[in-house]
């Protein structure tokens, strides 16, 4: 794809967003002073790995401990142990995960101090299931309400809940030593407590929320982990724990600098940006329908803005599952989008996750142009079956419209590119 035709263009905006988002550009930063005690470094998430190699590189005094990483994400590092695990559903290697970082931090006194590395995907690589509750129990309600439409604030509730280390408890574990948390958000709103279900945050949410979200969703539980939510027994730690007194957190990299990286690559090429929003939500059809009205304006009347101009947004959308298809929100999105464009002569698009992974596939997400629906009818594929069996990356991988990048070592969630020629 060169640069100056509109693909080229639309990767080259992706691959922008994604490199602001690399903690070797900013984690050094935020390091704080080395302690008169030890130095124990934890962690999870897709950038774990990324992260613990500019920790190691930029720390100058001793250090040790342990990070947990998506399977197939690891790479060497010098002083911290990197571990792999799954995602988006756990598997025994989270569980191990946990076991091995609570026993990094047993037994700190008040000189040492903990550097605590997150990011998005640390809920399914880090988990200790809550008493009365198996991983067998943990992988049913995770498949659940991953397929169930629920936002990320909502599955991270109640995910906290039925945890023994998420909601802050692990923050409980490392007292009385200082905690210093630093994190690459994947949520809307940036909100510490969602980012990997809060692992050093307090939490604000009750036994009460997660029962009215499971409730909701209808989603089963085991009668004695119903029984012990009903009865307050899986409350997580709340602002006023002693056990925050001495912790701090920090956002290393965001959603919306990732988007405002993107836009100074448009206006290099003489394409006005215009950056809808970094926390958009939602069901992934529905936010595609109104990001297709939006440039459909654009086309006709030149409002919100004129032509040559990109549409950028960010966030994470949600998707009902309802067919049988190999999923993915950022291609159920575009395979939306296009659908409603139908074929515009003016408009190309991207939609992808910066993590480098759409829902459990090893694509990140894909493109589209005028031609996308007549050349899926051209190969006997119904754009709109397609979509009603959510079967996005079966549709683009059928027209070889697929992007693959690989891991990308860190994630701000979702990124899309409308532009209008």
């Amino acid at each position: 794809m060169p640069p100056e035709s509109p693909a080229g263009l639309l990767r080259a905006l992706f691959d922008a967003a994604v490199a602001a988002a690399q903690p070797a550009l900013s984690l050094a930063a935020f390091l704080p002073e080395a302690p008169r005690g030890r130095t124990v470094v934890i962690g999870a998430g897709k950038a774990a790995t990324t992260m613990a190699q500019a920790l190691d590189a930029a720390w100058p005094a001793a250090l040790s401990g342990v990070v947990v990483t998506r399977h197939g994400q690891r790479q060497p590092c010098r002083r911290i142990e990197v571990l792999e695990a799954a995602h988006p559903v756990p598997d025994a290697h989270s569980v191990a995960a946990a076991a091995r970082m609570l026993d990094a931090v047993r037994g700190l006194g008040a000189d040492d101090l903990v550097i605590c590395l997150i990011s998005g995907g640390g809920s399914s690589l880090l988990v200790q299931p809550a008493a009365g509750l198996t991983l067998a129990d943990k992988q049913a309600i995770n498949r659940a309400l991953l397929a169930s439409g629920a936002d990320i604030a909502a599955m991270n509730c109640v995910r906290k809940h039925l945890s023994a280390i998420k909601g802050g408890r692990l923050a409980a574990a490392c007292a009385p030593a200082r905690v210093v948390t630093l994190a690459i958000s994947d949520v809307p709103g940036d909100e510490p407590a969602v980012i990997a279900s809060g692992p050093t945050v307090a939490d604000a949410t009750s036994c009460t929320d997660a029962l009215a979200i499971l409730d909701r969703y209808r989603i089963a539980l085991p009668p004695a982990v119903r029984a012990a939510l009903e009865a307050g027994e899986l409350e997580t730690p709340k602002p006023d724990d002693p056990c925050f007194a001495r912790c701090e957190y920090h956002l290393i990299a965001t959603p919306m600098r990732s988007l405002e990286a993107a836009a100074a690559v448009a206006r290099a090429a003489g394409v006005t940006p215009l950056i809808l929003g970094d926390a958009l939500e939602g069901e992934a059809a529905e936010v595609a329908k109104v990001h297709a009205g939006i440039a459909r304006s654009i086309a006709q009347h030149g409002r919100p803005l004129a032509a040559p101009c990109v549409l950028l947004s960010g966030g994470e959308t949600t998707v009902t599952v309802r067919g049988r298809g190999r999923g993915g929100r950022n291609v159920e999105f575009l395979l939306a989008l296009a659908v409603a464009l139908d074929g515009h002569p003016r408009v190309h698009a991207l939609a992808a996750d910066t993590d480098g992974v759409d829902g459990a596939e090893d694509i990140a997400g894909a493109l589209c142009d005028p031609t996308t629906l007549a050349r899926a009818r051209a190969l006997g594929i119904d754009p709109k079956a397609s979509l009603a069996d959510n079967d996005g990356h079966g549709f683009f991988g059928a027209l070889g419209d697929a992007l693959v990048t690989g891991p990308t070592d860190t994630n701000v969630n979702d990124f899309r590119a409308i532009l209008v020629r």
